[in-house]
Order: C-alpha cells, then structure tokens, then sequence
C-alpha cells in the first residue's frame, strides 16, 4: 500500500517534484513577494527532473487555474447567500476579487503542480532514481 509521500495529492499540495516527491517546484519563501511567487527552479533540486520540459508547457496549467477559480466563484457566491441577507452585485465583485486577488499565489503553484503531475510520474526517493 502507498504511503502518503507516495501520491501524487502530497506532490500537488506541497508543490513537491513530481518524480521523487523531495526537491521543491518554487524557491522557498518566495509564496507572497510580490514579482517572485511565479518564479519556478528551473530543475529539481534533488534528481533533476526539469519543471518545464519544453517552451510552452504550462498553457494547460491555465485551465486548471480556471477550474479553480471557478470553485471559488461559487463558493464565493454560496457562502455570501447564507452570510447576507441582500447580496448585491457590488459586494459580490468586490468579494470574489478580493480572494482571487488574495489566493491567486497558490492557484498559480497549485495549477503548475497539477499539470506537471498529469505528466510525470513518481520514480521513488530520490536517492533511487537514476540522475539525467
């Protein structure tokens, strides 16, 4: 049976590499400063799994981002109908902004990770797997 290192859910939310689940997608401390939260290393710190294999990669990534914001929209618009009782257009807009301007770090991270994940598959720990 897997562990939970072992799944591909632990690589996507910790933004770990998705070959050996060790080495980091984006460089530490960088999740809210402004200009770098879309700054990737270039390869995997651990077994050198490159994170963007070819020019173009992660325009799919973009639909994955919309998925997501998408949920939020609607969890946005759900939870304001039972927080208020007259919900307008204005707060409405102005609440969805506000979080998606708030979460769109971690949509950003979150969507690069799926997408890589759909793609590459766990080898095991990286001192197992052989370096390219």
């Amino acid at each position: 049976m897997k562990s939970w290192k072992e799944t591909k859910l632990y690589s996507i939310l910790t933004v770990k590499c998705p070959r050996c689940h060790e080495g980091d997608m984006f460089p530490p401390n960088t999740l809210y400063k402004p200009g770098k939260f879309d700054k990737m290393n270039e390869f995997c710190p651990c077994c050198r799994q490159p994170f963007e294999p070819e020019p173009g990669y992660y325009y799919g990534a973009m639909f994955v981002s919309y998925a997501f914001s998408t949920a939020i929209f609607i969890a946005v618009w759900i939870a304001l109908s039972f927080l208020v009782e007259e919900v307008s257009i204005t707060m409405m807009v102005i609440a969805i902004l506000v979080i998606v301007v708030g979460l769109l770090p971690i949509n950003f991270r979150l969507s690069r990770a799926m997408w890589i994940n759909f793609f590459i598959s766990y080898k095991g720990p990286c001192e197992e797997i052989k370096k390219e």
